[in-house]
Parts: structure tokens; sequence; C-alpha cells
């Protein structure tokens, strides 16, 4: 993108605004402020209109439309860029033909276009019409923050320095095999934490030894107020469940994630979004934080956790896309970057 003449040129930019909303209002703007930089470059090499383009959550019915209008990014948008140049149209969702790639859409969003400007990394691992269509109508170009993207996580890939440390929690083992394999066989040392460890502790599917927890945050039912007390990993009561690494595990994670030169994190420890199981969360957002290398935090709710302990500018990259990130650690061809020449 840097080296496009935009100048006097209508620019159809493919960002990730796919933003959490809460009361009619975007609850949490880190996605529009990471596109900034790319919109503001184009105004900056004054693009005579910068027309911006994304998905919001995944509309299916009438009222998902009302629930899912881009209306509130547009608001927010135009608080933090106020430049009558800039012009948000509506989810992409909203019809059908975009999941599809269909070639009529791809028109539809390309006319009256000069270039395309690809900045979503985070819908990257999409073939739709607005990554995918458009790159191959309009000359393509890849964004800032996709850029960053691609050579911030791709360092993960190539020579590390060591000891290289994985963590993954979350729910599903499933969700995460596709990294832990890949990125994971690669790692000198990989944490568990989250449900994933309960299946891992019945059935370890990977070639390689993996830590997990010695004790666990139990609660005697899934709530947020629920009786709870620590217990060891193998002393869990029926009926109990575990929602959180308990202290023990939470010093022995932080100790090992403190030794380390490079570290990738991605999914919590427990159910962080209730305080009384947020603190084995933390403990890892902490000492990710001080661990002197490269440190690199991918997934949604790893990120929420970073920016809601205002820890975020206290790692290296923390990553804006989800399934994105994973599958191009992974190893996996991203769509949306293949479609642009030279991406």
């Amino acid at each position: 993108m840097r080296d496009a003449d935009v100048a006097g040129k209508h620019v159809l930019v493919r960002s990730d605004l796919n933003v959490p909303l809460g009361d009619g209002r975007v609850a949490d703007d880190t996605r529009i402020q990471a596109s900034l930089p790319t919109l503001r470059l184009l105004l900056e090499r004054d693009a005579a209109e910068v027309r911006v383009c994304s998905h919001l959550g995944r509309p299916k019915t009438d009222e998902d439309r009302k629930r899912y209008s881009m209306e509130p990014v547009r608001a927010r948008l135009r608080e933090l860029l106020p430049d009558d140049r800039v012009v948000v149209l509506e989810n992409t969702r909203f019809d059908p033909r975009e999941t599809a790639n269909e070639p009529s859409f791809t028109r539809e969003l390309a006319e009256g276009c000069d270039l395309f400007v690809n900045d979503a990394f985070g819908s990257a691992h999409r073939a739709h019409a607005s990554t995918v269509g458009v790159a191959q109508l309009l000359p393509a170009y890849a964004g800032l923050l996709l850029e960053q993207e691609l050579e911030m996580l791709g360092r993960l890939l190539g020579g590390v320095e060591r000891p290289f440390l994985l963590i993954s929690g979350g729910a599903k083992v499933q969700d995460k095999l596709g990294v832990l394999e890949n990125l994971g066989g690669r790692a000198d040392e990989v944490l568990i934490g989250g449900k994933m460890a309960e299946e891992m502790r019945e059935s370890n599917p990977l070639q390689f030894q993996v830590v997990l927890p010695k004790d666990v945050v139990a609660a005697s039912a899934f709530a947020p107020v629920a009786e709870t007390k620590v217990v060891s990993y193998d002393e869990l009561p029926d009926g109990w469940l575990g929602l959180d690494i308990g202290p023990e595990t939470q010093r022995d994670f932080a100790e090992r994630i403190r030794r380390a030169k490079t570290v990738f994190w991605n999914g919590p420890m427990g159910v962080f979004e209730w305080p009384r199981f947020a603190a084995g969360t933390r403990a890892v957002a902490e000492a990710v934080c001080e661990v002197d290398g490269y440190t690199v935090v991918g997934g949604a709710d790893s990120a929420r956790a970073l920016h809601e302990a205002d820890l975020a500018d206290r790692v290296d990259w923390v990553s804006t896309g989800g399934g994105a990130s994973l599958e191009l650690l992974e190893g996996k061809e991203l769509p949306g970057v293949a479609a642009i020449p030279e991406a």
C-alpha cells in the first residue's frame, strides 16, 4: 500500500470493524483504533474518497439486521477520524452474496473504486467477496495492519530465541489443535489451562508432553456466585467444575513464562469474565508482560484480558485476528492474503 498512487483516487478498504456492541454503542474500539493508521495514510496521500467496508457479527434474521447495523461503528469512527472523505458502508454480511463470494456482489462493492486495500487480518482466512473477490477485480494492496500482523506473527514461525514457550487455554482442544501441533511442536514447553486441560489430561492427541495445572479453583456450579474452593486437580469433587487454575499453578506457570525468551499466548486459563475466576488469566497476563524477550498474544479473550488489565502496551504484539492468527500459525494459506499480489 505504501507504493500505491492514491491521490485523487476512490479507494475501497476492507477493515476489520467487527467490534462488540453494548446499548447501541461500541463497547470496545480496539479494532477500530487498529484500522486508523491505514485510513489516515490514505487521507494524507490525498485519496478522493475512502470507502470502508466490514462485517459485524453474524446476522441471520431481520432482528439481527437491527442489532448489527454499522451505525454505532460509523459514529465511533467519525469521532476518531472526522473526515468527510471517509464513508462506512453497511454490514457486508447483510447480503448473503458476501460469504458466497458471488461476483455480482463483488462488482457492486468495487463499482466506482480505483483500487482496493485489504487491512482486515481478522477476516483474511475467509474467502468472501470483500476479502478475495474484490482483490481479483481491482488493483489490490495490503494495508498497514495486515502487513504488520503477517510480520509479527510470522516471526514465531521462523528462528526464534529460546526458550520458546506456548500458552494455550480456552474450551476445546480441537479449536487449537492445529496450532498446538505446528507451533507447539517447535516450542520448548507448552502450558495448557482452561477446559482444554481437562481434555488433555484424559487424552493427549499431541506427540509431545504438555504442562497441565496442579490445582484448580473449583465451583459447585457454573455461576459467578457459586461456592468455591481450591483443590488438587486430581481431587475435584463429583459435580464440581474447575473454573480457573489454582494459586500453585499460577505460580508454576508464571515462573516458567518468565524464564522464556519467546512467548505466544492464546486463550484464558478459566472463566475470566467472572472476577472470582479471573486470577489465573491475570497471573498469566502479568507474567507474559515480564518476559525479557519477544511476546505475542492472540485470540479475542486473551486480548480482552490484557486490555482490561491495562497491560496491552507491555507485550510486543496483540493480534486483532482470532481464527486468522490461528490458521496462519497452523501453517495454512490465508485466502485474503493470497489474493493480494506480493502480500
